[in-house]
């Protein structure tokens, strides 16, 4: 924690509007009412010691004894100032691209059509294998110095394109090095099940989940923080989706799912059942589906899963469903907002577009949006009591933009608003 008697090292001072983040539990999600009603500051402050935040407040509250000659100080007159965008769904580390068949979706093939042909997830597969650590970890590098252009200071990074025991853990092994490299936080998951892989095509998808527990994720113990699974026709039914996530969580793995992305299999019920940390997706999870999962878990004593939705996917796939972001909330089911960045069906790092998408597409307010890409966003990550928000305590991830407002944050469509980036206190 700060010791407030000491010097600022960093002081941003004199913002518009200051998007704390803060209120009501601050040890849970935003979901319901509260999901647009944490505090903001008109003409506030942010002061940081090292890469903790010290004080927020208005400006008239700011104590000058503690601003000194080795305090840099940023004027952020006339802009917003919030918590570092929050990245908790992406595939960050993979080869190559898949360019050409987004010409083959332009013709009308589907997702599904070309994943059954040996392209898709599979295709990735094929060139990440063939790529080396070297030039994954380079690549990663350069996705995350793209993400921290966009504001994103903490991201996940998912596996799931070597569905070999080699490449799976080099992948994870690659995300936690590029991540030490990087002045933000990245947090790994585990998708070795993210499509049975070809040397598993006959034996089936039991045999493969079986495999990944046997063979794999006791050698990732530490090394990823929570197991993922595609529960999707073409990937894997839920049964077997539900066998993985129960043997994974006896080993001590954090959950999460990707569930209802192209069809309603019950795998969000399923994983919120067996204490998920975020269920991801979502856009085929009705609005019945998320009030059982609201009422099951406060049943349970414990907090709902966090439902990241992923906007830009459906948009670049061009499918017409999304997931209804505003009946979720409304069921008081907290939700988050991702971009999915991967080659395949969103290869695209802008979270702010994603934020505006989920206020056109999924019925989000500018509020809900926000706290979406940060503190409940970090929930889904498990770092809810860290970052996502600005209060005395938690990590300086902060963000001055070039707008003045709440409301003009997913009104500029596409737009990257950061003016200035802070990662851990220091200005990037």
């Amino acid at each position: 924690m700060p010791n407030p008697a000491r010097p600022y090292s960093l002081l941003i001072q004199n913002a518009a509007q200051v998007l704390t983040l803060a209120g009501a539990d601050p040890a849970a999600p935003l979901a319901g009412a509260a999901a647009s009603a944490w505090h903001r500051i008109e003409n506030g402050y942010v002061a940081c010691h090292g890469d903790c935040i010290a004080a927020v407040g208005p400006m008239h509250t700011l104590n000058p004894a503690l601003v000194t000659a080795a305090t840099r100080v940023l004027d952020a007159t006339g802009r917003v100032v919030m918590p570092g965008l929050v990245e908790c769904h992406t595939h960050l580390v993979f080869g190559g691209h898949r360019a050409p068949e987004f010409e083959r979706k332009l013709r009308g093939e589907t997702y599904l059509d070309i994943l059954a042909g040996g392209g898709g997830i599979l295709s990735t597969v094929r060139a990440t294998r063939a790529a080396s650590e070297a030039e994954l970890l380079a690549a990663a590098e350069a996705r995350l110095a793209a993400f921290g252009r966009y504001g994103v200071t903490t991201v996940e990074a998912k596996s799931g394109y070597g569905l070999d025991r080699a490449t799976e853990q080099r992948l994870v092994r690659v995300a936690r090095a590029a991540g030490r490299r990087w002045a933000g936080r990245v947090v790994p998951t585990f998708l070795g099940a993210h499509v049975v892989p070809p040397e598993f095509k006959a034996a089936g998808p039991r045999a493969y989940v079986d495999f990944l527990l046997r063979d794999v994720l006791a050698e990732l113990k530490g090394e990823a923080a929570f197991v993922d699974i595609f529960c999707e026709e073409g990937a894997f039914p839920l049964a077997d989706s539900q066998y993985y996530l129960e043997q994974a969580h006896k080993m001590g793995f954090g959950l999460k799912i990707h569930a209802e992305q192209l069809h309603d299999l019950g795998g969000c019920e399923m994983a919120a059942a067996l204490g998920a940390t975020s269920i991801d997706h979502c856009d085929y999870l009705t609005p019945a589906a998320a009030g059982r999962i609201v009422a099951a878990a406060a049943a349970a004593g414990r907090r709902p899963p966090v439902a990241v939705l992923l906007p830009l996917v459906p948009l670049f796939l061009r499918q017409e469903t999304y997931a209804p972001g505003r009946a979720f909330i409304d069921a008081g089911l907290p939700v988050a907002v991702s971009t999915d960045f991967n080659p395949g069906s969103c290869p695209s790092q802008n979270l702010w577009l994603a934020l505006s998408l989920a206020c056109l597409k999924m019925g989000l307010a500018p509020a809900e949006a926000v706290a979406a890409v940060t503190r409940n966003a970090a929930h889904a990550l498990g770092l809810g009591h860290e970052i996502g928000t600005l209060a005395e305590g938690f990590r300086a991830d902060i963000l001055v933009l070039n707008v003045g407002s709440l409301s003009e944050i997913p009104y500029w469509l596409g737009e990257n608003p950061v003016q200035t980036v802070v990662m851990g206190g220091n200005v990037e």
